[in-house]
């Protein structure tokens, strides 16, 4: 099977979840820092997404999320996020996550 190349100007990669607590900190309302699992090649990262809206902390330790992972790092209130975690806004405009249906292996890339 020939490799797929992505038709996005950005990385979008499968990550786990491994661990999320809520950022009262941060100057956004609702943030949480994450630190997810990209697999073998790529490893942890850390990100900041508000998704304390939709999300307890203890909800999201586990679950497989999508993360743009090539747009640089940004402090945000003195944690480093490495990756956007990919989501999409509900009526009032706050981030629901945007997941695979089913496991897939870690550092997959959308495409």
């Amino acid at each position: 099977m020939a490799d797929i190349e992505s038709p996005f100007d950005v990385e979008i990669r499968v990550g786990e979840v491994l661990e999320a607590e809520s950022f009262p900190e941060a100057n956004k309302p609702k943030m949480t820092k994450l630190w997810i699992d990209l697999g073998e090649d790529d490893g942890e990262i850390q990100s900041a997404a508000q998704l304390d809206h939709h999300y307890e902390p203890d909800e999201l330790e586990g679950r497989q999320v999508l993360c743009a992972t090539n747009l640089g790092t940004v402090r945000i209130a003195g944690f480093k996020s490495e990756a956007l975690t990919v989501g999409v806004p509900d009526e009032e405009g706050y981030p629901v996550l945007v997941e695979p249906e089913a496991d897939v292996p870690l550092g997959g890339l959308l495409f």
